[in-house]
């Protein structure tokens, strides 16, 4: 009886061992996870049950956020957040949060590029250095005959008219001034595209060119026809030399008004309108005193030259160019 007393123990332990479902919650090892979570010291923070999954109706197993994510001084009210916010943007005076959505078209920026404006002024200023240079003396004289700083008027004429190639390089030089000159006059009164900067700028200096080539002409052949080829000499010497000088001031004109500022821009138009407009009642008031002595003309009749071969033409040109300018954009 004592040896089966004994036994016993190991018996039921077996039994039991092999019927492990029939193992009571009691005898059950307690999950690990939730009897390692200790409760934090202060009270206030107590552990959040995300979710409960039961394997066992009687059992539970609790899983446990992290309580870094918790503060104990966070508000529990979440849903007085959001009305706050509400309010505070409603209470924007320069914003429209609450409204409906505008849709805004708008061109993408492209910043204007004067890199090649500066290279041609800079080749500009380069080729005067380069005329200055080598024709010093002619210079000189130009302007000196220009302003009638000397007594010798009729030597300095003939040292001028006697090297036509220099010359030759001033009037270039007017003709690039003069069209770069005017297609940004055509730019600053808004007149065509500004994408059209650079077509202005041939289209003027080919016109430009044009025009004192057929004025030349013409005069030559009046000259011939007449038998007053010393006048129309004189007249012509005295319009192209008034061209060149024209040529030469517009030079600082054209980088003050290509790179300065508003205020700037708009006192180097002015004054450089004042000067060309000086520098033609200049040429007028000489051509006139040079023709009055060759042919002896009179004062009315250089009046109806005037507006019939120098004024007319210049009005008819620009009417035409401005129509061209306001069909083509």
């Amino acid at each position: 009886m004592t040896k089966r007393a004994a036994l016993l123990p190991f018996v039921l332990f077996f039994f039991l061992l092999a019927k492990g479902q029939n193992i009571p919650d009691s005898v059950r090892k307690t999950d690990t996870l939730a009897a390692s979570v200790k409760a934090p010291a202060d009270t206030s923070v107590a552990p959040v049950i995300r979710k409960t999954v039961r394997i066992r109706p009687d059992t539970p197993v609790v899983y446990h956020t992290d309580s870094l994510r918790f503060s104990a001084k966070r508000t529990t009210d979440f849903s007085r957040l959001p009305v706050a916010w509400m309010v505070i943007l409603e209470s924007q005076p320069y914003f429209n949060f609450t409204g409906k959505a505008l849709h805004v078209t708008s061109e993408r920026y492209e910043p204007e590029s004067r890199d090649l404006t500066f290279y041609l002024l800079v080749a500009l200023l380069f080729y005067f250095a380069l005329v200055r240079f080598f024709f010093g003396k002619y210079l000189g004289n130009l302007m000196t005959l220009f302003f009638r700083a000397s007594m010798r008027q009729a030597q300095l004429r003939e040292q001028v008219i006697q090297a036509p190639f220099p010359s030759l390089l001033l009037n270039i030089l007017f003709i690039i001034n003069g069209g770069l000159y005017t297609s940004f006059l055509l730019k600053y009164f808004h007149y065509g595209s500004d994408n059209a900067y650079w077509i202005h700028f041939f289209y003027c200096s080919g016109l430009l060119a044009a025009l004192y080539l057929l004025k030349f002409l013409v005069l030559r052949l009046v000259g011939w026809i007449f038998n007053i080829n010393r006048a129309a000499e004189t007249y012509l010497f005295v319009v192209f030399m008034t061209n060149k000088i024209i040529g030469v001031f517009l030079l600082p004109f054209l980088v003050l008004v290509s790179f300065a500022g508003p205020f700037l821009t708009d006192v180097s138009v002015t004054l450089s309108v004042i000067m060309i407009v000086i520098f033609y009642l200049y040429r007028f008031v000489s051509s006139y005193s040079a023709l009055h002595k060759e042919i002896k003309i009179s004062g009315l009749q250089f009046i109806l030259y005037l507006c019939a071969f120098e004024i007319a033409p210049l009005i008819l040109i620009y009417k035409v160019l401005v129509s061209y300018l306001e069909k083509a954009y």
